[in-house]
């Protein structure tokens, strides 16, 4: 275990770019998983599993113990949003996009600043972590974005393009420079998925939608 943690934890340049073979397998994984969200190919899921594990090393060695957890969320939401996909529509048929319902924007709001404040001030006082609240707010952010994207809700990616962008300057601070790289990837996709999403609900049947009044 010890060599193949060493081997994953090679130093590497790509294009001038410091980086590991770690954080080379994150950024293949991660892409993969987000282009096929965007296509609504379920198989993105199984990326997304395999992108949780992988990052969940990255960020703990980055001590960005925020996003350490999140990788936990994402390996199980992403099991959920698989089943979800395949047989969370009506009469457990295919699930179909549709917009979020509006009485959970309420909901998210309450989370987000309750949770970012507790979870920043816990990892600032209790741990050696770095950017304690900017860390816990992406997080949130990407917890809420990731529930709804399991429950195929087109604003999913409106969520992911602002997260998305502040997560750029984050690990460009962070000098993880890839995962920077990455995540700007991850900004082009979020349109991408938005704009793909949105027309996909211009051919669903009425009857696809009738979930939207179920949480």
């Amino acid at each position: 275990m010890q060599a193949l943690d060493e081997w994953l934890g090679e130093a590497v340049f790509i294009l001038g770019i410091g980086t590991t073979i770690l954080e080379i397998l994150g950024f293949v994984t991660g892409a993969i998983c987000v282009y096929l969200n965007t296509r609504q190919n379920v198989i993105g899921w199984l990326f997304g599993i395999i992108n949780a594990c992988l990052y969940g090393l990255v960020f703990y060695k980055a001590r960005l113990y925020a996003d350490t957890a999140l990788q936990g969320y994402y390996f199980v939401t992403s099991l959920y949003g698989w089943w979800m996909w395949l047989y969370g529509g009506s009469g457990r048929a295919e699930l179909a996009v549709s917009q979020t319902p509006g009485r959970l924007y309420p909901v998210f709001a309450v989370i987000f600043l309750t949770a970012t404040l507790g979870w920043g001030y816990g990892l600032q006082r209790f741990t050696d972590a770095s950017l304690s609240y900017l860390d816990a707010a992406l997080t949130m952010a990407s917890l809420i974005g990731q529930w709804m994207m399991a429950r195929k809700y087109l604003q999913n990616w409106l969520i992911w393009i602002v997260a998305d962008v502040c997560y750029v300057a984050m690990f460009y601070y962070k000098e993880l420079y890839l995962t920077a790289v990455l995540y700007l990837v991850f900004t082009v996709l979020a349109i991408s998925g938005y704009l793909q999403w949105k027309r996909s609900m211009h051919t669903a049947q009425p009857g696809d939608l009738e979930r939207d009044a179920l949480i």
